[in-house]
Parts: structure tokens; C-alpha cells; sequence
């Protein structure tokens, strides 16, 4: 789940894989916006066919904190 999440990121920001790790901060180190993470949010949702509560989106600030939430669903 890791890679794949790692991968919808990449895909969506245009960015290579090698430079997202699990410790990268969503808006600081990958350069996202709230609105960016929103949109992300709804690409986990229909991949991993889980629904994600708007208050944990506002949880969510590193790579790890998005694999740790799905994981958790």
C-alpha cells in the first residue's frame, strides 16, 4: 500500500518517486496545496475503496500519515 500510495502522489504532482518518502511533509516537501490534498484524498478513496472522514483529512501532514490512516480504515 506504501508504494502505491507514494505512486498516486508522484502521479499526481508530476514528481519522481526517489524524492517522496514517508517522512516528506505534504505541502512543505512536495509542494501541495490544502485544495491538492483534498483531491489526492478522493484518488486513495476510489484506489483503496475506503471512505476517509473529512476530520482525519485535517490530521494528515507527511506521506506516513496518509499510509497509517488508510491503514487504519
Amino acid at each position: 500500500m506504501e508504494e502505491k500510495i507514494i505512486e498516486i502522489i508522484c502521479k499526481y504532482q508530476k514528481i519522481d518517486k526517489t524524492t517522496v518518502t514517508l517522512e516528506s511533509n505534504l505541502m512543505k516537501d512536495i509542494g501541495l496545496s490544502s485544495f491538492d490534498v483534498i483531491g489526492l484524498v478522493c484518488k486513495f478513496e476510489e484506489e483503496f475503496d475506503v471512505e476517509i472522514p473529512d476530520r482525519a483529512i485535517t490530521t494528515v501532514r507527511t506521506v506516513g500519515d496518509i499510509v497509517n490512516l488508510i491503514s487504519s480504515l
